[in-house]
């Protein structure tokens, strides 16, 4: 996959696996967590494709997670320092702010967000980034709503492709306003195979990707995307 995106010119952000139930007390974990990272970074170093280490996924702020995930970022910047490290991280629910201890050890603050979709309020989302005074660049690295392929109905009906859809709509109005957030990766292109997605819209299939799994339909927000992207291009 890394080799073929130096081919189509797809610009990589490589994560190693250290995300939600970690025993970050554990110093085997650690090590695993560590030699994965180093694996990875050796392996695609000289790849062009490749644009940033990351080194987790939607930890909590503990003390535990904090001594465990700048030990791999101190690692990361140690064995490459001509990429930026970065790591996917959860805003502070309770301040809705964009906070993280670990932001020190990082060059690129990645930040999972999806207000309007399990935060349905969206006046949530402007008084986030109002919150927020972040010291360094940051990438909204998931953002997204579900949607069954085809179905049809009101922007307040949950799953549809209109809802969907409206839910960008409204995210990309906004992000484009603020100055500090230099990229978005929306999650997900293509909707894929999931056990944990249970739901009758979901039909085990995670249902936020922008066409259907077999490659054959476009969503309504695969054109909000692309009408976005074309005008920052002009």
């Amino acid at each position: 996959m890394a080799e073929l995106a130096v081919v189509l010119g797809l610009l990589l952000w490589e994560e190693v696996p250290v995300y939600w139930d970690i025993d970050f007390n554990s110093e085997d974990t650690y090590k695993d967590g560590e030699n994965q990272l180093k694996e990875l970074i050796k392996r695609d170093y000289n790849r062009a494709s490749v644009i940033v280490w990351s080194v987790g996924n939607e930890n909590p702020d503990t003390d535990e997670r904090l001594k465990f995930m700048s030990g791999l970022a101190n690692c990361a910047h140690k064995m490459d320092v001509t990429r930026p490290v970065s790591a996917a991280c959860l805003t502070n629910f309770a301040k809705n702010k964009i906070e993280d201890r670990l932001e020190k050890y990082l060059d690129i603050i990645g930040i999972n967000e999806y207000i309007g979709w399990y935060s349905p309020d969206f006046n949530l989302l402007p008084a986030l980034f109002e919150n927020s005074k972040p010291e360094k660049p940051v990438i909204i690295t998931e953002l997204g709503a579900d949607a069954y392929p085809g179905l049809r109905g009101t922007i307040d009906d949950k799953g549809t492709e209109d809802c969907q859809a409206h839910v960008y709509e409204r995210q990309v109005e906004t992000i484009k306003k603020i100055p500090y957030i230099k990229g978005m990766t929306p999650w997900i292109l293509f909707d894929f195979r999931c056990p944990r997605r249970t739901s009758a819209i979901q039909k085990f299939y995670n249902r936020k990707g922008l066409v259907s799994p077999d490659r054959k339909h476009k969503k309504l927000a695969f054109y909000v995307l692309r009408d976005f992207y074309n005008s920052l291009e002009k």
